[in-house]
């Protein structure tokens, strides 16, 4: 099982309309082969000095059951068609593909 993590960084003002479109698209991705979770999530705005502040990116937490399940997804013509709808409201965006280590007991939650 990998775990993906995205930070969707949008221009000011735009998260709604991002996430709206997320919303949108959630259901559809859910039923694709190989996902087991897929969530959007924002920034808890909490003045701590031990937090950074991230107002504007959306954080997208999805687990697939493999890679090849995963680069499917990036196929789908219902991706692109939601890049296309966020292309102008997105300014950078960040994956990241992790695995659970070797030997590491895995959240049974998740499994």
């Amino acid at each position: 099982m990998l775990t993906v993590v995205a930070e969707i960084c949008v221009k000011p003002g735009r998260r709604e309309a991002v996430l709206a479109a997320i919303q949108d698209l959630t259901s559809v991705v859910l039923e694709e082969e190989g996902c087991h979770k897929y969530q959007a999530l924002v920034d808890h705005q909490a003045q701590v000095p031990w937090k950074q502040n991230l107002p504007d990116s959306i954080f997208m937490l999805e687990y697939w059951q493999s890679l090849r399940h995963l680069e499917q997804h990036q196929q789908q013509p219902h991706m692109e068609a939601h890049r296309e709808r966020i292309k102008d409201d997105v300014l950078d965006v960040k994956i990241f593909v992790m695995e659970t280590p070797a030997g590491a007991v895995p959240d049974s939650a998740v499994l």
